[in-house]
């Protein structure tokens, strides 16, 4: 029986996190697509206000995929740890951090490592 409300409890914190990892990629979008209009009403160049769209929609993507993925580890390791799961999850993972890494060089301009990197040296 506490198998069962175990199980059901953490389904639903499972559920819980990947309807707000959808709600961040949805309201990213809407606040992006909004944020492009007001720059493109205060005279920002097209191309300008076109590359911070481009990087305001990846930073909503990239939390959003966080989000997802730590559903995706609840769902698996925590209910069904079978080794097809977690072989499917591995693959999951794989593709998500794939994207994660190739939308912070796309929005940073360079890769997340590097920021480490340049933080470190001395100014001046």
């Amino acid at each position: 029986m506490f198998f069962m409300d175990q199980e059901h409890l953490i389904t639903g914190a499972a559920r819980i996190v990947e309807m707000a990892g959808v709600a961040v990629l949805l309201l990213g979008a809407l606040v992006a697509a909004v944020a492009f209009a007001w720059r493109i009403l205060r005279d920002t160049s097209f191309h300008r206000a076109y590359h911070e769209l481009r990087a305001d929609l990846g930073r909503a993507i990239l939390l959003g995929l966080e989000l997802l993925v730590i559903a995706d580890i609840i769902g698996t390791v925590a209910i069904q740890p079978t080794f097809q799961n977690l072989g499917v999850l591995a693959v999951i993972v794989a593709i998500r951090t794939l994207l994660s890494f190739t939308l912070e060089l796309e929005v940073s301009g360079r890769w997340p490592w590097q920021r480490e990197e340049e933080e470190r040296k001395p100014a001046g």
